[in-house]
């Protein structure tokens, strides 16, 4: 059986956090984008690869995503109720999504294409469910284009800002002794 530190927790959860945080205000924001500019609103969902995208770039192990996208959901959730369901399922749903390609290759490969195929395989997947549940019928085909390309652009941007961030806090040595 594989022992997790916890160095490696608490780091998943200060992470998370800190992503929690980050998307309480997304999350808001993003009710605001839905309102005024629906169409836009496929920027906003890449905020919740961020805390994900950060652990496992950082830590490089099993289940930190996944982890920390749990955190950051319990967190976003305390700053906006309303949308517990949301903020939980989706922190679980990326942070495994983030994770499939890296269990696939049983955590062995790090290769940064990896990350942008699973947040673009994640978006396309989020996109599907939400051009089902809303239906193609009530908007444009230039609306839907749009709509849908920015759903998987966005946690591509946002899984590239978090490896970003990853190397900053690696360069300061923030993981150091959890490698």
């Amino acid at each position: 059986m594989h022992r997790t530190s916890t160095r490696v927790i608490l780091s998943c959860a200060a992470i998370g956090v800190g992503g929690g945080l980050f998307a309480a205000g997304a999350g808001y924001l993003a009710g605001l984008v839905a309102g005024l500019v629906p169409m836009l609103y496929g920027i906003t969902i890449g905020s919740h690869f961020l805390p994900s995208a950060v652990a496992l770039a950082l830590l490089k192990r099993p289940g930190v995503a996944i982890l920390t996208g749990f955190i950051a959901g319990l967190v976003g959730a305390a700053f906006a109720p309303q949308w517990i369901l949301r903020f939980l399922g989706t922190g679980l749903l990326v942070g495994a999504l983030l994770e499939l390609p890296f269990f696939v290759t049983r955590y062995k490969n790090w290769s940064p294409v990896l990350y942008y195929l699973a947040a673009g395989a994640a978006g396309v997947l989020l996109a599907a469910g939400t051009f089902v549940v809303l239906g193609p019928e009530h908007y444009a085909p230039w609306f839907w284009a749009l709509y849908l390309a920015l759903f998987v652009l966005s946690p591509v941007l946002f899984t590239w800002l978090g490896r970003v961030i990853a190397v900053s806090l690696s360069r300061a040595g923030v993981a150091r002794a959890l490698t």
